[in-house]
């Protein structure tokens, strides 16, 4: 074939080349901002990155198999091709050059909109990471990773630069409005908010088609509220005008509402981004893919929320693309627990979170939990989450890391334990986690906020960081990665949970747990339990017709949580140095101080309780706890266990020489026995 007959032919064949490609979902990318990143900085020989910004436009076929199980898909409009249409927000950090660059993508699922990967990557810049001068050490950018977000979550706020989502609403066949029932878990911790906007709108503004309750406490009996009213389809306030709501008390709210959007979407549109970026060399118009040829690995990273999805992601077989193409080869879980997130559902409201005092009410912990396919004799299902995949050969390599908090107030131990809470071997692509003694994420070791002790400061980056790395290598070299490390019951080191009939939270008894008595600590054992809940009978079609408000009568799913040690702190999963070379107490768990649901579970606080400096100061306040003085000795000596500790854990592949090398610089700038 000559050059001339080529010149002609070579537009067509990338034409045609582009329309089968946008067959994957992704028609359209609009990349409408692209602009030097970090200030400029160079990374080594990776050099600058830039940042681009835009939407990609996806279209899903609801006849095939992969798409067909997103509820209400048929009932979504169709455009003239008879595909479904969402667009998404996407946001990029890539190397200029991207030969330079490691060749693989890192996706971080954003968390109600947001990017809060800065502390993970050693950078600032908030939720416009690209827009920081200051991007310290840069983990991702040092290696050359490309850094992707794009939208998933239909509750997620605009502006602010949040990643968001558009879906379309379905409707009936005949064009009227899908009318349903939704609920609401209304709890503010101030005394000054007079109204409440709601997820839905109301399909109509009569009072007596809905029910609002209000408690003090979450097993209070729920007292009806009549005093209210609708302001609008969209918000509603209690009466007389003015009246705020009680500070820190329960209201649930259950209503008519219309117009569901199509949640399920964002599943296909996260598929389909990373799709069109790996695979595609330009989208059905010939507008090229950003990161067209470059992109041979894919990861994900999510932290809480889109933990939770990804856990669904998985589940509902949304890791195998329309091509029957492997997503995501690694996968790493960050506070996720055996979750999802609710989002298959009609009326669904992502943004939502079950712990001890909230939001029990939500299809978040509903079977399957755990990897392997188990049959459920209390739901009557068979599943989990290895079921989502027609290919085992696109099972992607998992990192399951979840904090003490996840295991007290969302039962995580049930994503590796079967339903009676029996010990399940690990999958050969999974491996589990548990951070010891930590809250849902650093909190302020400064502060009590609503809670009865001070916050737990403990920080996860450096073993997420490090554990990401074997991921990496695990995905790319074959290299197993450390083994998991959570509490089991055949090692004896799980504490395991007693339901309390009739409510929705249950206990673990202190000598269950070895909890020691610390003076001024109050300790109940409050822990979330599983309950097997009845939606209606439409449940398996994502439909929910039911709520179970009230006494909880349903059958329960056995959880535990780990033991502890005589200090109070927890003796399996990874225990980082504040753990192993300790200076307090710290838990998972926390409860709520007066005037803010006294003795309710705190949500995600756990707890920083100081050791007593000296012998002397513990005898006379009868504490059990050793002193500092005890412990250490000197402050040298502290310095010294928390560099051992640090180093044991380094050579495992649990923290990298940098983290490391700080862990033993923040001991010798510590006032421990100084």
């Amino acid at each position: 074939m000559n050059a001339r007959r080529l010149k002609y032919i070579l537009p067509v064949i990338i034409i045609i080349l582009s329309i089968w490609q946008a067959d994957a979902g992704i028609i359209r990318i609009s990349i409408t901002s692209r602009a030097p990143a970090f200030n400029g900085k160079e990374f080594g020989k990776v050099g600058a990155y830039e940042k681009l910004t835009g939407k990609a436009y996806g279209e899903v076929d609801p006849t095939l198999p992969q798409n067909a199980k997103i509820t209400d898909i048929q009932l979504a409009p169709r455009n003239a091709r008879g595909m479904v249409e969402y667009s998404t927000d996407i946001y990029i950090l890539k190397p200029i050059d991207l030969s330079k660059g490691n060749h693989k993508l890192f996706a971080e699922l954003p968390n109600r909109g947001g990017k809060p990967f800065g502390a993970f990557n050693k950078s600032k810049g908030g939720n416009d990471p690209g827009a920081s001068d200051q991007p310290d050490d840069a983990f991702l950018m040092s290696m050359g990773y490309t850094i992707v977000w794009c939208g998933w979550d239909v509750s997620a706020a605009t502006g602010n630069n949040n990643i968001c989502i558009s879906v379309p609403v379905a409707v009936n066949k005949d064009g009227s409005a899908i009318t349903g029932l939704s609920y609401e878990y209304i709890s503010v911790d101030n005394d000054k908010t007079q109204s409440y906007k709601l997820a839905y709108p109301a399909a109509n503004l009569n009072k007596q088609s809905a029910t609002l309750t209000c408690r003090a406490l979450l097993n209070d009996t729920p007292q009806p509220v009549n005093d209210w009213e609708f302001t609008n389809e969209n918000t509603i306030r209690l009466l007389p005008a003015g009246t705020p709501f009680k500070a820190s008390y329960i209201y649930d709210f259950v209503y008519i509402v219309k117009n569901p959007k199509v949640a399920g979407l964002g599943l296909a549109a996260t598929r389909d981004v990373i799709s069109f970026l790996r695979h595609a060399r330009a989208d059905a118009s010939g507008t090229a893919n950003p990161l067209a040829g470059d992109v041979r690995y894919t990861y994900s990273f999510a932290i809480s929320q889109p933990a939770r999805y990804m856990n669904d992601f998985q589940t509902l077989g949304f890791n195998e693309d329309e091509q029957g193409r492997r997503v995501f080869d690694g996968i790493e879980n960050w506070l996720g627990g055996g979750s999802g997130v609710g989002i298959n559902y009609r009326f669904a409201q992502p943004g939502r979170t079950e712990r001890n005092r909230q939001n029990h009410l939500y299809p978040e912990g509903i079977f399957p939990f755990a990897y392997p396919v188990l049959t459920d004799k209390l739901s009557g299902k068979t599943g989990g989450r290895i079921a989502g995949y027609t290919n085992p050969a696109n099972k992607p390599k998992v990192l399951e890391i979840n904090s003490a908090n996840e295991y007290w107030v969302k039962a995580a131990s049930l994503l590796h334990t079967d339903l009676q809470g029996n010990d399940l071997p690990d999958p050969d692509n999974v491996r589990f986690y548990l951070v010891s003694g930590m809250q849902h994420g650093s909190g302020n070791g400064n502060s009590k906020g609503d809670a009865q002790q001070l916050q737990n400061p403990t920080r996860p980056e450096p073993l997420l960081r490090a554990l990401f790395i074997a991921l990496d290598e695990w995905v790319t070299k074959g290299m197993p990665p450390p083994a998991s490390s959570v509490p089991r019951r055949a090692n004896g080191t799980a504490a395991m949970a007693k339901a309390n009939p009739g409510y929705q939270t249950g206990a673990v008894s202190k000598t269950e747990l070895g909890w020691p008595d610390i003076p001024g600590v109050t300790y109940t054992g409050l822990i979330t339990t599983r309950y097997c809940l009845d939606f209606g009978p439409q449940f398996k079609q994502g439909i929910i017709s039911q709520y179970a408000l009230g006494k909880i009568n349903a059958p329960v799913y056995q959880n535990f949580v780990s033991r502890v040690d005589a200090d109070g702190n927890e003796v399996a999963g990874i225990r980082l140095p504040p753990v192993a070379a300790p200076i307090a107490t710290l838990t998972g768990w926390g409860l709520r101080r007066e005037g803010f649901g006294l003795n309710d579970g705190a949500e995600s606080s756990g707890q920083m309780i100081p050791f007593r400096k000296t012998k002397a100061e513990r005898l006379a306040a009868n504490d059990p706890r050793l002193s500092l003085e005890e412990r250490y000795g000197t402050h040298a000596k502290y310095v010294e266990a928390v560099t051992k500790v640090a180093k044991d854990l380094q050579a495992k592949r649990l923290l990298l020489p940098e983290d490391v090398a700080n862990y033993i610089l923040e001991a010798e700038e510590s006032e421990v026995l100084k």
